[in-house]
């Protein structure tokens, strides 16, 4: 398993100082079959990280039906972007951007009686559990402490905290 540790500079993998040079390839909103050519050129323009973002409606537009083959395979697109050197920043969201379609939250989720969107209201918590547990274990051995390339991970995006007493304005 690789070691990755941060001091106020850089993180530092396997005893290396590491600067993370990051763009965004979004996998869904690329076929696959151009994952390797976008990758190569972030890599020509001097990248060493890549940022995608993980669009739940995308792998569940109807409840409980899953799909991560193909286009939407996006163990695949980590594991390609690794085997080119990239070092990858994983955003599952839930809610991953204003840009796309209800921020990436499944069409379905709207039919779900008493839901508060990004909070922690149990409707919601519980359907992004279950999310999270169709996601996460397909990427979990791509960690960088598993010998992966995903060096972080952001939860959720564009999320203000507005309940903080001492929150500036």
């Amino acid at each position: 398993m690789a070691s990755i540790s941060y001091d106020s500079r850089s993180f530092i993998v396997e005893g290396r100082r590491v600067w993370l040079v990051s763009g965004a390839v979004h996998y869904f909103r690329t076929p696959a079959t151009l994952w390797a050519d976008r990758l190569l050129k972030a890599k020509r323009g001097g990248l060493n990280c890549i940022e995608t973002y993980v669009a739940w409606n995308y792998h569940e537009s109807q409840e409980g039906k899953w799909d991560f083959t193909g286009d939407r395979d996006v163990a695949a697109f980590i594991k390609l972007a690794g085997e080119m050197g990239f070092y990858v920043i994983l955003r599952p969201g839930p809610y991953i951007c204003s840009e796309w379609d209800f921020g990436g939250f499944p069409a379905w989720l709207t039919t779900k009686s008493g839901i508060a969107y990004r909070t922690n209201n149990a409707t919601y918590t519980h359907y992004f559990d279950k999310y999270f547990r169709q996601l996460l274990p397909r990427l979990a051995d791509l960690q960088i402490t598993r010998n992966g390339k995903i060096i972080l991970i952001q939860n959720e995006n564009e999320y203000t905290y507005t309940t903080m007493p001492d929150r500036l304005a």
